[in-house]
């Protein structure tokens, strides 16, 4: 059964080439997320990831830039700036709880990242995450 961290891993790769290179074919992408999911839900899913995150980059930027102390986005690694890009937007566009939200961003940033990845990603994730509530799971636990 497809997972939705099988799509969480192609939205990193897909923006992590966006990230290098800003021109490139967005149709060819989403060609490639098709090929790679095989499964509508995941591909609409990995499609409003992507495409959420770079219309929402600046201000995203901007949050990530306000408690990332000592770093700069461009100086932050590729892998890193955007495992934390689709984890904010995630949580605060998709309404995914923060707990799923950071599980999947840290194992992201272990498998794509540098030894220090997983833990610079909770980090700053950790500080962005939406306040607690009281509301009951919404399943998405099992989607992960």
């Amino acid at each position: 059964m497809p997972r939705r961290f099988d799509a969480r891993k192609c939205v990193l790769q897909m923006l992590y080439l966006l990230d290098q290179n800003s021109d490139a074919n967005l149709q060819t992408i989403r060609a490639t997320v098709k090929q790679d999911l095989e499964n509508e839900e995941l591909i609409e899913f990995a499609w409003r990831l992507i495409t959420g995150v770079r219309e929402s980059q600046d201000d995203l930027d901007r949050q990530i830039s306000g408690v990332a102390q000592n770093w700069r986005i461009d100086r932050m690694a590729p892998t890193d700036r955007n495992a934390i890009r689709a984890g904010l937007f995630e949580m605060q566009q998709l309404g995914t709880p923060a707990a799923v939200v950071l599980n999947e961003a840290i194992e992201l940033a272990r498998t794509f990242g540098t030894e220090h990845s997983a833990s610079f990603v909770n980090g700053i994730l950790d500080k962005l995450k939406p306040e607690q509530t009281s509301e009951a799971p919404t399943g998405e636990e099992t989607q992960a």
